[in-house]
């Protein structure tokens, strides 16, 4: 049992780490447009999501699929960029994007970051003779940590657009805007070419 906590420690700080923020990014700008009522449509889009990002970390691991490393870590803030992009052209608007596509381009996206993940999880895991429990519990610490930021930006969310007095729109635009001020030089740095 102490494997499982001691990886899923190791889960929770990879996505809370402040020096390998880009999947905090990632969902700042994915849950920027929601409130708490919309509880449910957050529940499925970080489902469609943790189920892309289980899939792919899953075969990669086991060595079913390999992606270059370098062009995991461009693509991780091309999905924060693209996903800050459409809150700005659609003007946080939820309503504007068709949900079925939104919840496809997250999937989709859970596949790119579960990659990254992976990298990860081989770099700590490679002299283990069994990775399943260890997976699953670095897996579910990924997850706690992405309820921590959700509920963190939700929360946020309240306090801006209730007690400042900012609207909806601009708590997104706004929001979105600085994270594409800070994933424009992780991209850059992270070009593959």
């Amino acid at each position: 049992m102490s494997d499982f906590w001691f990886y899923f420690k190791i889960g929770l700080r990879h996505v809370l780490d402040w020096q390998a923020y880009d999947h905090m990014l990632f969902f700042l700008v994915l849950v920027a447009r929601y409130v708490i009522r919309d509880w449910k449509s957050v529940l499925s889009l970080v489902t469609v999501f943790t189920l892309g990002h289980m899939f792919s970390m899953t075969l990669s691991v086991y060595n079913v699929i390999k992606v270059d490393g370098g062009l995991t870590e461009f693509l991780i803030p091309v999905t924060i960029l693209f996903t800050a992009v459409n809150n700005m052209v659609s003007g946080g608007a939820a309503s504007k994007t068709n949900r079925s596509i939104v919840l496809l381009i997250t999937a989709f996206f859970g596949l790119i970051h579960g990659l990254g993940f992976s990298s990860y999880f081989k770099m700590i895991s490679s002299n283990l003779s069994s990775k399943g429990i260890p997976l699953v519990s670095f897996g579910l610490g990924i997850e706690a940590a992405q309820g921590v930021v959700v509920v963190l930006v939700l929360l946020l969310g309240v306090v801006v657009q209730n007690f400042f007095r900012v609207s909806r729109r601009d708590w997104i635009l706004v929001l979105s805007a600085i994270v594409i001020g800070l994933v424009l030089p992780i991209l850059v740095e992270n070009r593959f070419w």
